[in-house]
């Protein structure tokens, strides 16, 4: 697999980026570090970021991922912009409120309701 190749997907719609993994598990920090520095240079393109990242195809997600989430929040947050969190599994969710990023992120249930939440 060429080192090039994205492991998201990018759509922008209705004033809004919308950003899907490729991969069912992000644990490997490679991978990670690759993802994070792709939505960092759709984030730093934006004047005011307004992002929603879909977890709907991810199974499995490491400690250092969800580092990379607060990262890629406070990125958003110091432009003026808004993240929210979609489709998450009841298993990774529950990793959210053990961590209480919960209280941190905002996650809806699904991408429109997501998008419905921006100000």
């Amino acid at each position: 697999m060429p080192a090039s190749e994205s492991r998201i997907r990018v759509k922008r719609t209705d004033g809004h980026i919308q950003i899907e993994f490729v991969d069912r598990n992000i644990l490997d920090e490679g991978n990670i570090r690759s993802i994070s520095d792709e939505i960092a240079a759709i984030i730093e393109a934006e004047p005011k970021p307004r992002m929603v990242i879909s977890f709907a195809n991810v199974e499995h997600l490491s400690s250092a991922a969800l580092g990379a989430l607060i990262t890629l929040n406070n990125r958003i947050r110091a432009r003026s912009g808004q993240l929210r969190l979609s489709n998450i599994n009841p298993q990774i969710y529950e990793v959210f409120a053990i961590t209480r990023l919960n209280t941190i992120l905002q996650i809806h249930p699904t991408n429109e309701d997501a998008a419905k939440s921006f100000v």
